[in-house]
């Protein structure tokens, strides 16, 4: 029988501070409302107890954020694609931000086991003035344990209805496109990164973000397998292929932090379960 779940995160600006409510249904919620910046960011953790889906399972994931909000939203371990020989298991997440309102969605990697029909849909709304640095981060198969990607495959959908769509389907008996160099190139971590808007981001606004990642990813391990670019005025992106994740999150990590201090004058202030 599959294991739905349910979570709807509402950010709101009160007396100063942000202040996450939420409601849920299934196994999926958040833990306390952290703090560590002061009260302008809530800072929240994102739990699915069961650790990962298999077949028929869906998780519904709707975070909206009230004018003047900010929230930073992360989890605390990777979530898993188990095997499966029925229905898709299916991630869709929303993220839906009102006038002036920031989000930071920071999650840790997806991991497709091999043998996984898995389904990740992501997609952002967001009103004029809203701002959003998000990721998105897939592993295909755990190659450091001998356990490769040899079965299986991933339907992956990111969006902003009218700027932006990235749409793909990675099968496993795709070799061409696993191996062959206009494809992953025999790598088998693929991460998105990027700066979103809700209005066009002034032209030199945007290319400090572009030259903010570009930079950061000419000097690290992956320079080779790593760009920027703005496919549309409302949106900034970061593409990375890696052997394995954690070169490639060590790369995101390391924008981040510099998009915040460039383009919003803020730290990098790190979630506290990262040095866990």
């Amino acid at each position: 029988m599959p294991w739905n779940a349910r979570l709807a995160l509402d950010y709101r600006l009160e007396g100063g501070r942000s202040v996450a409510r939420f409601r849920h249904e299934g196994p999926l919620r958040i833990l306390q409302s952290l703090y560590p910046e002061g009260d302008a960011v809530c800072h929240n953790v994102l739990v699915h107890p069961p650790g990962g889906l298999v077949g028929g399972d869906v998780l519904d994931i709707r975070a909206h954020a009230a004018p003047g909000s900010h929230g930073l939203i992360t989890t605390p371990g990777a979530s898993r694609f188990y095997r499966s020989e029925g229905e898709l298991a299916a991630q869709h997440t929303t993220l839906q931000l009102e006038a002036d309102a920031r989000l930071e969605w920071l999650p840790l990697e997806a991991i497709c086991y091999s043998g996984c029909r898995a389904g990740n849909r992501l997609t952002l709304e967001l009103a004029e003035g809203a701002e959003l640095i998000g990721w998105d981060v897939t592993a295909l198969g755990l190659p450091g344990a001998g356990k490769p990607f040899e079965h299986g495959v991933l339907q992956q959908h990111l969006e902003m209805p009218g700027a932006w769509l990235e749409r793909g389907r990675i099968a496993a008996a795709d070799r061409r496109l696993l191996d062959g160099p206009l494809g992953l190139a025999g790598h088998r971590c693929l991460a998105t990164m990027f700066f979103a808007t809700g209005a066009p981001i002034a032209r030199a606004r945007r290319e400090v973000a572009l030259e903010c990642a570009r930079a950061l990813a000419e000097a690290h391990a992956l320079h080779d397998s790593a760009g920027a670019t703005s496919p549309h005025p409302r949106v900034v992106v970061l593409r990375v292929l890696a052997p394995l994740v954690e070169p490639a999150m060590q790369l995101l990590r390391q924008v981040w932090q510099a998009w915040r201090a460039e383009l919003w004058r803020m730290t990098g202030q790190p979630p506290r379960i990262w040095s866990m």
